[in-house]
């Protein structure tokens, strides 16, 4: 039996996982940025259901004979429950989908090695769910009886709550450790020539546009919780979050949702086209400005809509499947970026791993057409993506779910920091212009591990 208990006066979400950041397998889905976007921030904590797809899938440690797919359509409709509250969740997983789960979906083989040892695939269904809700200015502890007594959960939450000083000073400033080390998968001008390439390939009429990224690997001695800190705090966004798998933790500040979907309601946001912020008011705007009007970041744009409509038709009514948002400007404090949404209502008898096996991974970390810019991905960036273009979000028990996309993120592990960087390309990029926008991309990440 659940118990929900809502509080109108409590510390922060962000101060309420402090408590809880250090235990395995908590994880904190944070909108810091709270705009229409961000309305909610999700802790989960205690797991009673752990889904891993390595080089194996197993469930609570168990090796399955099933796909992890198929589990999850059937567990889902064996423990359909229906959420009577307004909330986002009350019940459900927190995981996140790589970006090399949905190259094996796709059936691209990959030549690269590793950069970082942690599974395709993490889904964890959560006993306990606490969801702040920034617009209405409230806390909802969600305990669901699974692995104890749910009043009794919901009891000792609120006190803990309650122990927690409200004039606590936002993390961030820990210990100064001894600098820090980044290496490049690519030199300056490597990284131009391979955009060259991916030129050649439009001219040739391979593709229409793809995303070419590099991984970063950063040597520190600060810690990954204070790096989420200092972000969050100096960077907010409206799908961050920080997952805690205890053999790597993952740190993010991704401006951009993937897929959500609320009662049969889909709905997808790609971006494509960043700038720098300015330094005065008035470059700040000239540099809003020139996104706004740019034709090239509009026909990047606008490839990346039609190639998410096709893979919305595959599970959407014929006909439901709209653009509702076109070349809007969003501001974050580092970057602008150009946005688009599309809309559409999925098809009886169709749920939620259908639509993720139809979009996943999203266009616009990609090209199109999707499966051929897969390929010359994999051919010539250097290194697997791992988690980086894939995506962290949640799954209900009544069927809805909310995904990002993985930019803007780290993944902490054995004292290294991996993180990608990278942008689309069209025939009109620069070359120059494209290796400065991956700088761009990794500032805000790269500013709070060095502190």
């Amino acid at each position: 039996m659940r118990t929900i208990v809502t509080l109108n006066e409590y510390p922060p979400i962000h101060r309420i996982f402090d408590c809880y950041a250090r235990e395995e397998m908590a994880v904190f889905l944070d909108s810091s940025l709270k705009n229409q976007l961000g309305q909610y921030s999700i802790i989960g904590l205690y797991p009673y259901l752990t889904l891993v797809k390595g080089e194996r899938f197993t469930v609570n440690g168990q090796e399955c004979s099933q796909s992890l797919e198929d589990y999850v359509k059937e567990y889902m409709r064996a423990h359909r429950e229906e959420n009577p509250t307004d909330l986002p969740i009350v019940s459900g997983a927190v995981g996140y989908f790589s970006y090399d789960y949905g190259r094996r979906k796709e059936g691209v083989e990959s030549r690269q090695e590793e950069t970082v040892q942690i599974p395709e695939c993490i889904l964890c269904f959560y006993d306990v769910f606490l969801v702040e809700d920034h617009e209405a200015g409230r806390l909802h502890l969600i305990a669901n009886g699974r692995r104890r007594d749910s009043r009794e959960m919901a009891e000792e939450l609120r006190r803990r709550i309650a122990g927690i000083p409200a004039d606590e000073e936002d993390g961030g400033k820990g210990s100064e450790p001894d600098g820090m080390q980044v290496r490049a998968g690519f030199e300056k001008d490597e990284y131009m020539e391979a955009v060259d390439k991916v030129i050649s390939h439009i001219i040739e009429g391979d593709i229409y546009i793809m995303n070419m990224t590099q991984q970063l690997t950063v040597r520190s001695e600060r810690q990954p919780y204070e790096v989420f800190q200092r972000l969050r705090r100096d960077n907010p966004s409206p799908f961050g979050g920080y997952f805690q798998y205890g053999s790597f933790q993952v740190i993010c500040a991704s401006p951009e949702r993937f897929l959500r979907m609320k009662k049969g309601h889909v709905a997808t946001r790609p971006i494509k086209g960043t700038r720098r912020r300015g330094l005065t008011q008035e470059e700040d705007e000239a540099l809003r400005k020139e996104l706004q009007e740019s034709e090239k970041d509009q026909s990047e744009l606008l490839m990346i809509v039609d190639l998410e409509r096709n893979d919305l038709n595959r599970v959407c009514v014929p006909g439901s499947v709209k653009v509702t948002e076109l070349f809007e400007v969003e501001t974050y404090a580092t970057v602008f970026h150009l946005v688009s949404a599309v809309e559409g209502e999925l098809q009886k008898g169709k749920d939620v791993m259908d639509l993720i096996g139809a979009a996943f991974p999203g266009g616009s970390v990609t090209g199109a057409p999707k499966l051929r810019a897969m390929e010359i991905i994999d051919d010539l960036e250097r290194g697997r993506r791992n988690l980086y273009t894939g995506s962290m979000g949640y799954v209900t028990l009544d069927g809805d779910c909310d995904f990002n996309i993985v930019i803007r993120t780290a993944i902490y592990q054995n004292g290294v920091y991996h993180l990608g960087v990278g942008g689309g390309i069209t025939c009109e990029s620069e070359r120059e212009f494209e290796h400065e926008e991956t700088l761009q991309k990794a500032k805000a990440v790269l500013e709070a591990i060095r502190g």
